[in-house]
């Protein structure tokens, strides 16, 4: 977990960060081999309605790695919401593979990697 400037990285932000990515993406918990949380206020002391941030980025096995990010009220929230979206992104992934699968080895794959999941 990275935090900036503006961010008090607390054990129990930590705690929360792992706990939510743990949750959306313990299904993914074979193909991921690392997941790094970027956090940060962009407003800093000023305020705003969606000042916080929160970036998520997971490794994944014999594939290019991949980003999500999240704005919102809170710091908690943009966690929740980027573990949200990176869940998505990784079940629109794996079910393109899985339906490139299905198809056959005679129908072209999105990517030359695809049959290596």
């Amino acid at each position: 977990m990275n935090t900036g400037a503006h961010i008090d990285g607390h054990e129990r932000l930590a705690a929360h960060v792992s706990k939510t990515v743990e949750q959306a993406l313990g299904h993914f918990k074979d193909h991921i081999t690392r997941v790094e949380a970027h956090l940060s206020d962009e407003n800093a002391d000023k305020g705003g309605a969606h000042d916080h941030r929160c970036m998520l980025e997971a490794r994944l096995e014999r594939r290019q790695p991949v980003a999500v990010t999240e704005h919102a009220a809170t710091q908690e929230q943009a966690v929740q919401g980027a573990a949200k979206k990176l869940a998505h992104l990784l079940d629109s992934t794996y079910g393109r593979v899985q339906a490139a699968r299905k198809k056959g080895p005679d129908t072209p794959t999105l990517a030359a990697d695809l049959d290596e999941a």
